[in-house]
């Protein structure tokens, strides 16, 4: 397995600069025959895709679909509008093969683009399906993103509890994939940006071997981002890796230029529409 490095990139702001770090990894895992995820960690745009549907279907969903976020990178701007619009020449793009006739064709969608657009720089979390965002602040580790699965929705309707959801039979079915109907949105969530903070984006791959608290443990014990995704990879692999396990850390440094009340560090914004 080749050694993962740390990028890093630097943005100016009115009031100083943020720089971030950040690394990635994706591994077949130990018991499938074929690696159905895909990675796009190219600022201002970090996400995640598991695809899912045939022998190589899912391949295919998850490859156009980072490929067409990755045309938005490149062609600016990064903004729901955009992001949309290519995802539904995704879902074309894999409508457009053979392989992916099967009706469970599709890929999951999840990560964090840095929004300048207007005003103070934000934070915008994107999700389709059940792979995850994960912010650490302060110590403290919240899952940011809401999983589009049956398990979730019995979950939210007090049928179920979290402990019984990690063994349900219904555990990889969701409800929200692109790739299955020509439209469909993510939802998104804004977020402050903040001197510190730590995203973690990853398939179920990685939360199927590791909870939250042991995510936070790696994090902990890793400051360096590419150790930190190398440290988790080996953890879940060693843990079974049941299936294609995706990691990205993503790390914030705010770096002020003068000093200025309105730039201390504030609390995680409500969700809201992007």
């Amino acid at each position: 397995m080749p050694e993962e490095s740390t990028h890093s990139h630097s943005v100016p702001t009115p009031d100083g600069t943020i720089e971030l770090t950040w690394a990635g990894v994706t591994h077949t895992g130990r018991r499938r025959e074929i690696n159905q995820d895909a990675l796009l960690a190219s600022y201002p745009l970090f996400i995640v895709a598991d695809g899912m549907g045939g022998h190589i279907g899912g391949e295919i969903a998850s490859a156009s679909t980072v490929d067409r976020l990755g045309g938005v990178v490149a062609d600016g701007p990064v903004n729901p509008k955009t992001i949309e619009k290519a995802l539904t020449r995704a879902v074309r793009d894999i409508a457009s093969h053979p392989e992916t006739t099967d009706d469970g064709t599709g890929t999951t969608l999840t990560g964090v683009y840095l929004d300048l657009s207007d005003g103070p720089p934000q934070w915008v979390t994107l999700n389709i399906g059940d792979s995850r965002v994960y912010l650490v602040r302060e110590g403290d580790i919240e899952q940011i993103t809401t999983d589009h699965s049956v398990v979730q929705e019995l979950i939210a309707a007090g049928r179920l509890s979290p402990e019984e959801a990690e063994n349900h039979p219904y555990g990889n079915v969701i409800t929200r994939a692109v790739g299955p109907s020509e439209s469909v949105a993510p939802d998104y969530v804004r977020l402050d940006v903040v001197d510190g903070d730590r995203f973690v984006i990853c398939s179920d791959g990685l939360t199927k071997e590791l909870t939250d608290y042991g995510i936070q443990h790696f994090l902990r014990e890793n400051d360096d981002p590419a150790a930190a995704v190398e440290a988790m990879l080996d953890a879940a692999l060693e843990n079974g890796g049941r299936d294609n396990i995706t990691i990205i850390v993503l790390d914030v440094t705010v770096r002020v230029t003068a000093d200025d009340p309105e730039n201390a560090p504030a609390t995680i914004a409500d969700s809201s529409p992007a």
